[in-house]
């Protein structure tokens, strides 16, 4: 597989439009999302903002509390902070909600399913982690056990989506677990190997976006 950064941006760019369509395809769904976009879709119902925007929004507020902790970001990481919520307007633009529950339950498994490749594309480009990747990754670093750190931030932000309004639901355990198998399977498959090394063969499940 080429690691050459041309393919890599590429794979990179791809990776971030298809995350930010799938979280499009669970908001059509309407049967739960991540902790993560049921923050944002929390925020975005109390405040009228579109929720492409809110996911931006996010991610900008998140990136600056990588500063205490001396995180670096990557080309990625300051991608991902405008890319995401942009897809994810643009699906919304043209996807209809529906009511069917077959449809929104397909809706859903597709969503999560592309989400795990997505998400196995932006990290495999090696370009840089998204943000709130970088603050769990960047807490654990001070010494907090990174798997403690995990379950805080997802229990945090879906506690707060909750209370603003987001949509919890059947989707929101399926995607908490499913996506770290998904995660696991998909990115040694997807990455670019580093130089000289094999792609990775074991991650860390990332946060959404």
């Amino acid at each position: 597989m080429s690691t050459r950064l041309p393919v890599r941006l590429v794979r990179l760019l791809l990776g971030l439009a298809l995350f930010g369509a799938s979280i499009a395809l669970m908001v059509r769904a309407d049967l739960g999302l991540s902790s993560w976009d049921v923050l944002h879709q929390g925020l975005a119902t109390r405040s009228g903002l579109p929720l492409g925007w809110v996911v931006n929004g996010v991610a900008l507020v998140v990136l600056l509390l990588w500063l205490p902790l001396r995180q670096r970001p990557g080309v990625g990481t300051v991608v991902n902070v405008a890319l995401v919520g942009v897809a994810l307007d643009a699906v919304l633009a043209v996807l209809p909600p529906v009511h069917a529950l077959p449809v929104r339950v397909g809706l859903l498994l597709l969503g999560v399913l592309l989400n795990g490749v997505a998400t196995a594309l932006y990290l495999g480009a090696r370009l840089g982690p998204g943000p709130r990747d970088g603050l769990m990754t960047g807490l654990a670093a001070r010494g907090l056990p990174i798997g403690r750190v995990r379950t805080l931030i997802e229990l945090s932000v879906l506690a707060v989506g909750w209370l603003l309004g987001g949509t919890v639901g059947v989707g929101t355990v399926l995607y908490a677990l499913s996506i770290g198998p998904l995660a696991q399977f998909l990115i040694p498959r997807l990455a670019v190997p580093a130089p000289g090394r094999p792609a990775p063969t074991g991650v860390t499940p990332p946060c959404p976006a």
